[in-house]
């Protein structure tokens, strides 16, 4: 099995996926069991002088000025766990709780937190045993770090709460650790607070979204050139000159993809006699211009994961001075403003999808395919209902997209009077891409099924790759009306677990 070592600079998006969605082993280096011992130190020297140190012989958040006596602060430590484990709704999905835990980990391993080293170590022998703490929907602000989330895992830690164990059933956190020999933490100054106070929550769910979202726009490049091949659509607006004097570079990307799948096709440019057209309509021909926006929204949205995946977000921080210092790094916004950025870019891509979809079954705009696609119509409804649950999913979306991070609710007395709401926008953005996924798999079913209707006509052999693949795995083509839904699922499927991509891939080389 796959391992990741986690040392003191932070760890990559590849990292954060392999553990929480490949169940990777996770070790710590010893350049970061070095750097948790040297942190203690500092800590503890700090604990045993008689000046209050915020977080350490202090209370917390508006409670921050009572200074805490020595025979009482283990008890602070587990008391914050427990109070601050009060999340409410449905558990949140394995992957997302992995990957929550494994990024607070990295912040631990960074020397930053003053925990003491056994404390990560237990954290990775829970990650290790397959052992994944019961989160739930409700409970984060976005601000002094995914609180509610982070306590329900670190009161695992502790032997305490429920747990998801490695054959799928929750028991108490307790019988889990005692089942793999994990001893639960009794924790010390400061180390409650350093296992709570992270984004970890929203920076995983952005990092499998970014991975989730790079499959789909290139399933969505190939989808809009499957249904531009379908309308008889020109292939001229992709040329990469066009794209060279408007220099953004996801548009230049998503052009290229498209003209890659279109390589050979006998059906583009074939404009119909008796429905002359000069230009094919926007939701054809700016197809690159609207998912390349979105590709350099990804870009972005990237570029603030990595500065994250780097960093060390906790308060205090023990500084490499020495020094043990107060600061506002919680603060989700910069990874809040790019889950939102990435639920409008969602939004639309959805959007113009649907409309070639639309275009597609009418009669009217679809140059000579059957209405609705159906065998018989009028006694066949072909894919009419389908596009109903495609515009569905799109009226969905753009719900979506309305920012959670323009939102701020006051809590703790006024002393945390601004919050980011990035967990909000993080969850919000999980369903937006699982939305994404089958408007765009609908698109696939009604450009495919379109193409097979323009009989005399000879599609690309990248898109002949797709309808051979696609009808392999369960979804039908033209025909009279059946039981659609299962077609759609199968068509779901294709999308999201990448065989529409790699059958192209076959055919065209690596997309963009």
């Amino acid at each position: 099995m796959h391992t990741v070592v986690v040392g003191t600079s932070g760890v990559t998006a590849s990292d954060v996926l392999a553990v929480a969605r490949d169940g990777a082993r996770v070790e710590l280096s010893e350049e970061a069991v070095a750097a948790l011992a040297a942190s203690r130190e500092i800590v503890d020297a700090l604990a045993a002088k008689p000046d209050p140190v915020y977080g350490v012989s202090t209370g917390f958040g508006a409670l921050a000025t009572r200074h805490i006596s020595p025979d009482l602060r283990a008890q602070l430590q587990r008391n914050i766990v427990r109070s601050h484990a009060a999340g409410m709704g449905p558990r949140v999905e394995r992957e997302v709780v992995r990957a929550l835990m494994f990024l607070r980990l990295k912040t631990l391993c960074s020397g930053r937190t003053g925990v003491r080293p056994e404390v990560a170590r237990t954290m990775a022998d829970v990650l290790n045993a397959g052992i994944t703490p019961v989160v739930h929907e409700y409970g984060s602000l976005g601000c002094s770090g995914d609180l509610a989330p982070l306590s329900h895992c670190a009161l695992a830690l502790m032997g305490e709460g429920e747990a998801e164990g490695p054959d799928g059933s929750v028991r108490p956190a307790g019988d889990l650790l005692a089942k793999h020999g994990i001893r639960p933490v009794e924790l010390r100054e400061k180390e409650g607070l350093a296992l709570l106070n992270g984004t970890d929550g929203m920076l995983g769910m952005l990092v499998m979204a970014l991975a989730d979202l790079d499959l789909l726009y290139r399933s969505a490049d190939v989808t809009a050139a499957l249904s531009l091949e379908a309308l008889l659509g020109t292939d001229k607006v992709l040329a990469p000159e066009l794209h060279a004097i408007r220099p953004h570079p996801g548009q230049a990307a998503s052009a290229a993809n498209m003209l890659a799948v279109l390589e050979g096709s006998g059906l583009t440019g074939h404009h119909q006699d008796d429905a002359p057209r000069v230009q094919d309509a926007y939701s054809v021909r700016c197809a690159p211009q609207v998912a390349g926006a979105g590709r350099d929204t990804l870009a972005h949205a990237r570029l603030v994961a990595e500065r994250e995946l780097a960093a060390a977000v906790d308060n205090p921080v023990v500084l490499a001075d020495g020094r043990v210092e107060s600061n506002g790094n919680f603060h989700g916004a910069p990874v809040a403003y790019v889950l939102d950025f990435l639920a409008i870019a969602v939004a639309d891509l959805a959007s113009i999808t649907e409309r070639r979809t639309d275009r597609l079954l009418d009669k009217n705009r679809s140059h000579g395919l059957p209405p609705f696609l159906a065998d018989d119509a009028g006694v066949d409804s072909g894919l009419m209902i389908a596009q109903y649950t495609q515009a569905a999913l799109v009226g969905e979306l753009k719900r979506l997209a309305v920012p959670a991070s323009a939102d701020s609710i006051p809590s703790s007395a006024m002393q945390e009077d601004h919050v980011s709401m990035g967990w909000s926008a993080a969850r919000k953005l999980r369903t937006a891409v699982d939305g994404l996924t089958r408007v765009v798999a609908v698109e696939l079913y009604a450009a495919a099924r379109a193409v097979e209707l323009r009989e005399g006509l000879t599609p690309a052999p990248a898109t002949r790759a797709v309808l051979k693949a696609l009808r392999e795995a369960g979804a039908d083509g033209p025909g009279p009306d059946r039981y659609l839904a299962p077609d759609l699922a199968a068509a779901e499927t294709f999308v999201r677990d990448g065989r529409l991509v790699e059958a192209v891939e076959r055919v065209t080389g690596p997309l963009r």
